[in-house]
């Protein structure tokens, strides 16, 4: 097959929250494992092969090199000698406080403020099938790459 030929696809959602309504900025991404090829005008559907261990490493030191230098590019990091730092963002003084609440995971108002936030697990649902062996989840510096999800073709 042609590469040139070849449509892929993705979709991403940011999420600004974790499940303790904390700050906890990730994204989830949708990518399809394979690709569509037109042949004689109907789309065609190749799966591409299960990704090594190797191959997920190295997609997440990729990530993770293009997101530092978004940051950057961005003004909110910056590097010296090596090192990144968070750059000091210009915030609203009533919001310091729970911003930095989020940051270490406790609860920033009320009668409870101070305290360390309750953590909620949620069960997989039926029509999205785990990998028990977290054979397709690789993490590096804080990152982490999950793709053991696998979502059925026709799956709605």
């Amino acid at each position: 097959m042609n590469r040139i030929e070849a449509q892929t696809g993705a979709i991403t959602l940011i999420q600004r929250f974790g499940s303790e309504a904390n700050l906890n900025i990730h994204l989830h991404c949708l990518v399809l494992d394979g690709v569509y090829r037109k042949q004689k005008g109907v789309a065609e559907f190749h799966s591409a092969r299960s990704p090594t261990a190797e191959q997920l490493h190295s997609l997440l030191s990729q990530i993770i090199k293009r997101i530092m230098k978004a940051l950057i590019c961005h003004g909110a990091l910056f590097e010296e000698e090596g090192m990144s730092y968070l750059a000091e963002m210009e915030t609203d003084a009533a919001l310091a406080p729970l911003q930095s609440a989020a940051r270490t995971y406790r609860i920033g108002l009320g009668r409870r403020a101070g305290q360390k936030v309750l953590a909620l697990k949620t069960a997989p649902t039926q029509n999205v099938q785990l990998q028990p062996d977290k054979k397709y989840c690789v993490n590096a510096h804080g990152f982490r790459l999950h793709a053991g999800v696998r979502c059925a073709m026709n799956q709605g």
